[in-house]
């Protein structure tokens, strides 16, 4: 594997699936590095038919093929960290993580995509298991929503406080950090970060007159490449939840459904939601 030492750039790999109207996937993912100051490579597992309105179709690719395609970058590329979103089918999954364990792969960030915001399914309900057994042990960090949080505890989440129950189970399923986001509690908008000792919360501003496609694609993407670049986990979230929040309050309605975060607006520097807690 070229070391890159000689080379400045960090890299990250997004695995996800496709999304032609740019606002989630790997589209989105590119865009998010570029900003970012990173070098963005991907890997394909699915592609879809879908824009603003929700999805239309899904075609899953070989597993076979997903595995050539993590092969051929990162036995070339030294990458820096990894986000996975949309992964499909069982099959799918156990070549994501054969590989990122036989290249020792690491700053691995999941996002544990179950299913679109207009229902679909985007990951097979026998993989579910897999996801939880075999990627979860291998991720630096994690960021369920509340409903991925209550397939991935067994726990129904109300509250924060149910939040930080939810964040414990996950947690002894074998990652290192767990970011449960709190988009669509009814009250406050607060996200939880656990580590194993610690609790943090992030709080920020919601918008209910606007919801946008692709935030938790948007959310994992930046937070990868934080950690590329050797941010610290609290700090690197931090970051990653100002920057989604300044491309929701900047987000545009080019469709006819969900609007599109605007990710060409530069993020806010030097600002931070985080608050350490108990």
């Amino acid at each position: 594997m070229n070391s890159g030492s000689k080379d400045p750039v960090r890299c990250v790999l997004s695995i996800a699936g496709s999304d032609p109207s740019g606002g989630a996937g790997v589209e989105a993912d590119l865009k998010i590095f570029c900003l970012l100051g990173v070098y963005g490579t991907c890997v394909i597992t699915s592609v879809t038919a879908q824009n603003t309105l929700g999805v239309q179709r899904i075609y899953h690719l070989p597993a076979d093929l997903v595995g050539d395609q993590i092969e051929s970058v990162v036995s070339d590329i030294k990458v820096h960290a990894i986000k996975t979103g949309m992964l499909g089918t069982m099959d799918i999954l156990d070549v994501v993580c054969h590989k990122i364990r036989r290249h020792n792969l690491v700053n691995l960030v999941v996002d544990p995509v179950l299913k679109a915001k207009d229902g679909s399914i985007l990951l097979e309900e026998d993989a579910v298991q897999l996801l939880k057994s075999e990627l979860l042990p291998l991720a630096s960090v994690v960021t369920p929503n509340l409903q991925e949080a209550e397939a991935l505890s067994g726990l129904k989440i109300h509250d924060v406080e149910d939040m930080k129950k939810a964040a414990r189970l996950i947690y002894e399923l074998g990652c290192k950090w767990v970011l449960l986001k709190g988009g669509h509690l009814k009250k406050d908008a607060v996200d939880v970060l656990f580590d194993g000792a610690q609790f943090y919360e992030y709080r920020a501003q919601r918008r209910n007159d606007l919801s946008v496609h692709g935030t938790g694609c948007i959310l994992s993407a930046a937070i990868a490449a934080e950690m590329a670049k050797g941010t610290d986990i609290p700090e690197g979230v931090a970051k990653a939840k100002d920057f989604v929040s300044s491309t929701i309050a900047h987000a545009v309605k080019l469709g006819r459904g969900l609007a599109l975060a605007r990710l060409f607006v530069p993020f806010p520097a030097d600002k931070s939601s985080r608050k350490d807690v108990d």
